[in-house]
């Protein structure tokens, strides 16, 4: 039966007549309409010209008369079917080098499948059609890659902005803006809407959670790492408001319970809904222009303005509790690990925008940037994380690498601190007295020096800086750094080490220049006379990151309303 068929097909093809196909739909070529015969030479006695090229022997009392197509066979062996499927329909030069291979695959139920191409190289598959989706789209080398239930494949370079894919729209009213992002490391988003409102985004995909889910308006979002977004209601019978919260900032935080293990924050500010938060088994954070907000899977809070480092770089770093941490950087991820008896623990990396450790009583939440925040629950002293230098001679005191010349003498000690406005200040203590220098965050370049000899910034300098008790063994750093009724801050400078003395100040006038003397002669006035200094626990509470320190609210992704923003003339 074959080799009949086979023969009347080359011999239709000899008497130049167009054959219909009447194979079973696993043909790779649609059947379509027979053109009308044109007169062809008889092929020789006893033979036909195959399509190839090759010859065949004609079976006696089956040969074609010139000019008419023979019948084709339609039940066509299961072995010639499958050849047909690994035949292209066609190749397809897309953009950039991409070939595409486009197979028509199935028998009762057609499909189409193309395989991606670059160099010889296969760099992935797509399938559309029956039994498949009527589009398949893959994000392929920086391209957005869709095959349709026709055939028909395509390719767009992927931008700077990502490429929009579809518009989905969801339960509750919700729509959602799908896009393709990145390059050698694909990862989709969606932009969640509702009336014309961006409710949030989700993130998923290489470098990212395999799948993320968020609550928006009453509903869980999911997006998955193929670019698949979905929403479902939330059971408001497990949703349970367990209390409201005012925060720091005057953000209202409603608590809802959905299980013993998985609460959610729905925040307000002036009775609009700005944000959300959900700990399905594990803490969640926002940072809003630094104050910061963690949400337990229990439902427990914690909330502060400050203790935050912006773009730290890595190193080793002490917290507020003598906690020390080793942040460092890997395939372009930020990871902490824990420093017990000058050993790691080991490195937990960041997978996200944010994360939330707890190392002892230590909540501690790090960044995509690589800046990190630490909060001490129920401790007095809170205070950001400051460098920290290792084997200093067994004493564990902060101290700079040994090339800093502050670092040389056995009686020197350092510390950071936070002075707000993308600022911080390195204090400096030794047997000749405190030294202040302030630094801009990020560019690390110092902007100014105080010791006893220049005390205090000018007034043109735009922050208020000086040092306070300056020829005692107990200085400490004023400063102020946003204008209008703001508080400032006092930061005191480490201790000496036991055994180190201060020298004492031959000829200073005005005051006692012994080392335990008196006041230093550098004098706050009005609101910060002696006396009145604000305490030093009110310190981190003026501790926001704004100017080139800050991080902005798209980066802080909790998308509540800034608590603080700095205006043109507001340095004082």
């Amino acid at each position: 039966m074959r080799t009949a068929l086979r023969t009347a097909l080359a011999a239709a093809l000899v008497a130049g007549v167009a054959a219909t196909p009447v194979l079973a739909s696993g043909t790779a070529f649609a059947a379509g309409p027979a053109p009308a015969p044109k007169p062809a030479a008889a092929a020789p006695a006893g033979k036909t010209a195959t399509p190839a090229g090759r010859t065949a022997t004609a079976t006696p009392g089956q040969g074609a008369a010139a000019g008419t197509a023979p019948a084709a066979d339609t039940t066509a062996p299961a072995a010639d079917a499958a050849a047909d499927a690994d035949t292209p329909v066609r190749t397809v030069q897309l953009v950039d080098g991409l070939t595409a291979k486009v197979y028509r695959r199935g028998d009762q139920h057609p499909y189409y499948t193309a395989t991606i191409e670059r160099e010889g190289a296969t760099l992935g598959e797509l399938k559309a059609g029956a039994g498949y989706p009527a589009k398949d789209t893959r994000i392929i080398v920086g391209h957005v890659v869709t095959l349709d239930f026709e055939g028909q494949v395509t390719a767009t370079a992927i931008g700077p902005d990502g490429h929009l894919l579809r518009t989905v729209q969801l339960a509750g009213g919700l729509s959602a803006e799908v896009y393709a992002r990145g390059d050698q490391h694909p990862y989709y988003t969606a932009t969640v809407h509702k009336d014309g409102r961006t409710l949030g985004e989700l993130k998923a995909g290489a470098g990212y959670p395999p799948k993320e889910t968020k609550v928006f308006a009453g509903h869980a979002v999911t997006l998955d790492f193929e670019g698949t977004v979905t929403a479902v209601a939330v059971d408001t019978a497990t949703g349970t408001l367990v209390r409201t919260q005012t925060l720091v900032g005057g953000t209202v935080a409603k608590i809802y319970k959905v299980n013993a293990q998985h609460h959610r924050a729905e925040l307000f500010r002036d009775g609009r809904p700005v944000g959300e938060l959900t700990a399905n088994t594990r803490p969640a954070a926002g940072n809003d222009n630094g104050e910061f907000l963690v949400l337990n899977p229990d439902g427990t809070t914690h909330n502060w303005v400050g203790n935050y480092r912006p773009g730290a770089t890595p190193g080793i770093y002490r917290l507020a509790d003598g906690t020390v941490l080793e942040l460092t950087r890997k395939d372009g991820r930020y990871g902490l690990q824990l420093i017990e008896n000058d050993k790691g623990r080991g490195f937990t990396y960041l997978n996200g925008d944010r994360a939330v450790w707890t190392y002892g009583k230590a909540v501690v939440v790090l960044e995509r940037d690589g800046g990190f925040a630490a909060y001490i629950p129920g401790s007095a002293r809170q205070a950001a994380p400051q460098p920290y230098g290792m084997g200093g001679g067994g004493q564990g005191e902060e101290r700079p690498a040994d090339t800093d010349p502050d670092a040389l003498g056995a009686c020197t000690v350092t510390r950071w601190v936070d002075i707000g406005a993308g600022t911080g200040a390195k204090l400096i203590m030794s047997p000749k007295g405190p030294k202040a220098k302030l630094i801009t965050a990020g560019d690390d370049k110092v902007i100014a020096v105080l010791d006893r000899a220049h005390p205090a910034l000018p007034k043109s300098a735009g922050i208020v800086a000086r040092l306070v008790d300056a020829h005692t063994a107990t200085p400490s750093l004023y400063t102020r750094t946003q204008g209008g009724g703001a508080k400032g801050g006092t930061h005191a400078f480490p201790k000496l080490p036991k055994g180190c003395e201060l020298n004492a100040v031959p000829g200073a006038q005005g005051q006692d220049a012994s080392p335990q003397g008196g006041q230093t002669s550098v004098i706050p006035k009005g609101g910060v006379a002696a006396g009145a200094e604000p305490a030093a626990e009110e310190s981190s509470a003026t501790l926001v990151a704004v100017g080139a320190g800050a991080a902005s609210l798209a980066a802080a992704g909790l998308g509540f309303t800034a608590l603080r923003r700095r205006t043109a003339g507001a340095r004082g």
